[in-house]
């Protein structure tokens, strides 16, 4: 597509291509990974033709390029919603964009209520599976046979393997589950939650999903990480709301940004 095209080239110029080690998209309140980022090289999405501004508040809207643990990474901090226009292909172009860039693997990190009892506030929470109850998905209105992505090992069991084996190395609880995905932006009421947890739900949010569709189309493998900032309406006096998304957020982001450098070191070159 031309803006995509366009979008690299600008890119390229200003230095963002190469090989890296990881990409990485941070969710509400995780911009604490950017600051732990060495050599950093920025850019406003709203500079990048193509590009989504998000319109969520604790999504800071730019592309860097630096190095953690020493390896080059690329991260988008911040994501544009499904919910914001209507779209769930919102993210497409930047991922592709650091698809021709040169990634190969990326990291999905964001905020998600919890109905694990033993993953409260504060927790991290690695996603083994999804459950898309959007009603939504990317790659509708797609042409080519590409669109029959295969789900089956969506996020990747090698990278979740790594992530274990970091969390282990920095001493963090990492807790694993499965995500489902409600369009928002409303958040969920107590009978939608308690009829995710039926379904198999482990974790409750509005984003992800999306980038994990469409990284598989782009041929990314994907690994995803929820900071846990609340427990799901109904679950143990949980009553959701955007403030304490971001507050908890922000708090979980020391220790995520502590894993992503830790899971970054062990990786193997791409």
């Amino acid at each position: 597509m031309p803006s995509e095209e366009a979008a690299v080239a600008l890119l390229r110029e200003r230095g963002f291509a190469g090989p890296v080690a990881l990409a990485i998209v941070t969710g509400t309140g995780l911009g604490a990974l950017v600051d732990a980022l060495a050599d950093r090289t920025s850019i406003a999405y709203g500079e990048i033709p193509g590009f989504p501004a998000p319109g969520v508040s604790g999504h800071g809207g730019h592309l860097h390029r630096g190095t953690l643990s020493g390896r080059p990474v690329l991260v988008l901090e911040g994501r544009a919603h499904a919910y914001e226009r209507g779209d769930a292909g919102a993210m497409r172009l930047p991922l592709a964009a650091i698809a021709a860039l040169g990634a190969t693997r990326l990291l999905l990190t964001n905020a998600a209520g919890s109905l694990l009892p033993n993953a409260g506030p504060g927790s991290l929470v690695v996603l083994t599976d999804h459950i898309n109850l959007s009603g939504f998905n990317p790659l509708i209105g797609e042409a080519s046979d590409g669109r029959f992505v295969p789900m089956t090992n969506a996020y990747a069991p090698r990278l979740r393997a790594t992530l274990h084996r970091a969390a282990e190395r920095e001493r963090i609880v990492l807790h694993e589950g499965v995500y489902a995905w409600f369009s928002g932006p409303s958040f969920e009421t107590p009978a939608e939650i308690r009829m995710a947890g039926r379904l198999g739900a482990d974790l409750v949010g509005m984003s992800t999903v999306p980038e994990t569709i469409l990284a598989r189309f782009l041929g990314l493998e994907v690994a995803a990480v929820s900071a846990v900032t609340n427990f799901a309406a109904g679950i143990s006096g949980g009553d959701p709301h955007h403030a304490e998304t971001k507050a908890v957020a922000a708090r979980a982001g020391a220790d995520l940004a502590r894993l992503a450098a830790a899971f970054v070191a062990q990786l193997p070159e791409p």
